[in-house]
């Protein structure tokens, strides 16, 4: 059956099928090979997108509004709207489905990015909560598409760090949904709740996915694809000392890399990451723990095996996609 996603809001990948989800990969592939050809395209041309924002933003916001951009739709980015202050998340949500025919939200709750999607009446994207970043998935499945020269439902991906954060949670939705050999390496505290992963089990068995947690960091052995992410997600910053002493054993260096048996195995990260003294919040982590880097060592970011640029990249591309396939003129 053709797989048609017009007027669909892109809240998480739970609420996708494995071949809705290919269908995005797909299209997103023809996209970048197209931008990457000079192709000028029209696919959006005569809509319009919003961009709210509650937390910080590089790459999301230069996505969407790229994204945007190359296929003719106009965007607007809106940080500082009366939302939640002197006006309700609902009004404000049917408000802008009057003017715009998208909406993205980047922000805590996902309750929040719910609410606009069931009152705005226009496909709404979650840019990112505080549960799922979705956008970022799909820029990972690219990537690994790229870089990893087997059928996604043959990789074998770890996930190592903080395994309950939106990262943990939507990198372990993502691999079920494809048919991964999913490994997520945390300490038993920070393993994804057990309601979610009983869940994505559930869907492994429809896929053939397998999902593994485990403190051993000896199960890294096979993978194909290493992740991370930051230790301490926007919001948490107070609990530094507490996640450096949980995590610091489950740093990607180069160690684990060897670990892991495979010289083709890739690195991949969602960006920012703290790898060297190059920030003021690596500065300040240095100042206090003493720590040059933190989830993933400088000598594993800047290998070949680090393909967390071609991923960044990507996140335009799959977001183009989506816009494309929910908004877009075909």
């Amino acid at each position: 059956m053709p797989v048609n996603l017009k007027g669909r809001s892109f809240l998480t990948l739970k609420d996708f099928s494995s071949e809705e989800i290919r269908y995005l990969l797909d299209l997103a592939h023809d996209l970048k090979a197209k931008k990457r050809a000079g192709i000028k395209g029209s696919l959006l041309e005569g809509r319009n997108i919003v961009l709210l924002f509650e937390k910080t933003s590089t790459r999301t916001r230069c996505a969407f509004e790229v994204a945007a951009y190359d296929e003719g739709a106009n965007c607007t980015f809106l940080s500082n709207s009366q939302m939640g202050k002197k006006e309700s998340l609902e009004d404000t949500a049917k408000v802008l489905g009057r003017f715009y025919d998208g909406i993205e939200f980047r922000g805590f709750k996902q309750s929040d990015v719910e609410m606009l999607a069931k009152y705005s009446g226009v496909p709404v994207w979650n840019g990112l909560t505080d549960l799922y970043h979705p956008t970022q998935i799909l820029a990972d499945l690219l990537t690994i598409e790229e870089h990893v020269h087997k059928p996604l439902n043959k990789v074998k991906f770890v996930y190592a760090g903080d395994a309950r954060n939106n990262m943990g949670n939507s990198l372990m939705i993502g691999a079920a949904k494809m048919g991964m050999d999913f490994v997520g390496l945390a300490p038993k505290e920070l393993f994804p709740s057990k309601e979610l992963v009983d869940e994505m089990k559930e869907v492994a068995k429809t896929t053939g996915a397998t999902i593994t947690l485990t403190e051993n960091i000896d199960d890294v052995k096979g993978a194909d694809v290493i992740y991370t992410d930051v230790w301490v997600s926007m919001g948490e910053e107070d609990q530094f000392a507490e996640r450096i002493k949980l995590l610091e054993p489950y740093r990607v260096n180069a160690e684990m890399m060897a670990k892991t048996g495979n010289p083709d195995c890739i690195f991949l990260h969602c960006l920012p990451s703290f790898h060297d003294l190059e920030t003021v919040v690596g500065r300040d982590i240095h100042e206090k723990f003493g720590l040059t880097e933190m989830e993933v060592s400088d000598e594993v970011f800047r290998s070949p095996a680090s393909k967390v640029f071609d991923e960044a990249e990507n996140r335009m591309h799959t977001i183009k996609a989506v816009m494309v396939a929910t908004i877009g003129r075909q």
